[in-house]
């Protein structure tokens, strides 16, 4: 009985294919000449794929103004090469050119997102995100603007955090809570999340004996102990920031049908009415003053109907924030609790 022959890989799926087909003809142009070798290497496939790729690339094109293939709407490569040697020199292509281009603007914005994500401990020296960083700038409609990113007392202690969270060793720190507490805290960090723009430490508090989330922002006197953290394998970190307590407020609130989603990690269930166009839903929150920077965060879209307490204090934080302005601005009609 003759032993069968081992089974051929499987070959990409339709959708990887297309992906892979479209990232083929760039990255041709690109270098130039190359090796099938080399080009099976950097897309991790077989050889064989890169030859039938490229045969396939071969009798593509655009066609013409009558509908048919001329020799000069088709893609063309240098055949002796690729059949004799293995490699692959594309010598005519079309259409790639008429690929629409990112503007100056884009480019830039994109640029100083990519520069953002760079100053991350975990991103330093990123060779993939230096790449991206000149192929948009190289693949821009325009010279990108330069764009400076300013580094924030926040961005360093979040790096610092960062190291402690990958080191596995014990924080200290001075917290401010929202109530205006200061208090030393001993942690065990275990994961970092963010909710918006902020970004919070989930940690095994020493003192409490439980996991509590810290927003980074509200740290200061930051220091990392040489104490490596306890084994929490078993413990259920939770998948979302804020979980819900029997000691918990609810506060009802008037909100734009669009900004619900912003809200989501807060409701007390899933129940909402319409109120003159807006959706009347609960939140849940521990304390009421945890409300004002939710609310000022989203600047005319929340409206506090309930407790009285509540509209209190997000009235008084909004007439002390206006105080911080101009005599000529504070001049203004005072600012009503529900706005």
């Amino acid at each position: 009985m003759s032993a069968r022959p081992p089974r051929r890989p499987a070959g990409l799926r339709a959708p990887d294919k297309l992906v892979f087909l479209l990232s083929l003809v760039p990255y041709l142009l690109e270098q130039r000449v190359v090796d099938v070798a080399d080009a099976a290497a950097h897309f991790g496939v077989g050889e064989q794929e890169i030859r039938d790729a490229v045969m396939l690339i071969a009798t593509s094109g655009l066609p013409g103004a009558t509908g048919t293939y001329q020799p000069n709407d088709l893609f063309d490569i240098d055949w002796d090469a690729f059949e004799d040697d293995d490699v692959i020199v594309i010598v005519h292509h079309v259409a790639i050119d008429d690929a629409p281009k990112l503007s100056a603007r884009e480019a830039a914005a994109l640029i100083a997102g990519l520069r953002y994500l760079s100053a991350a401990p975990e991103n330093a020296d990123s060779a993939s995100l230096a790449a991206l960083t000149e192929k948009l700038r190289a693949g821009a409609s325009g010279e990108p603007s330069r764009i400076a990113v300013a580094e924030e007392a926040v961005d360093e202690t979040l790096a610092e955090v960062r190291r402690a969270v990958a080191s596995g060793r014990r924080l200290e720190f001075d917290y401010l809570n929202a109530r205006g507490e200061h208090r030393r805290r001993r942690v065990d960090p275990l994961r970092i999340a963010s909710l918006g723009a902020d970004w919070y430490l989930q940690a095994y508090d020493q003192h409490r004996e439980d996991v509590r989330n810290f927003r980074i922002d509200r740290m200061s006197g930051l220091s990392i102990t040489d104490e490596p953290i306890a084994d929490h394998t078993g413990r259920v970190i939770p998948e979302t920031l804020f979980q819900a307590s029997p000691d918990d407020l609810e506060i009802v609130v008037d909100v734009a049908p669009e900004s619900l989603p912003l809200l989501a990690d807060y409701l007390a269930d899933s129940t909402s009415t319409e109120v003159g166009g807006r959706l009347r839903v609960t939140l849940r929150l521990a304390h009421v003053h945890g409300l004002k920077r939710l609310v000022t965060g989203l600047p005319g879209l929340v409206t506090v109907v309930a407790p009285k307490e509540a509209r209190e204090v997000v009235a008084a934080w909004a007439e002390a924030g206006l105080a911080a302005y101009p005599d000529d601005l504070s001049d203004r009609d005072p600012i009503e609790a529900e706005v």
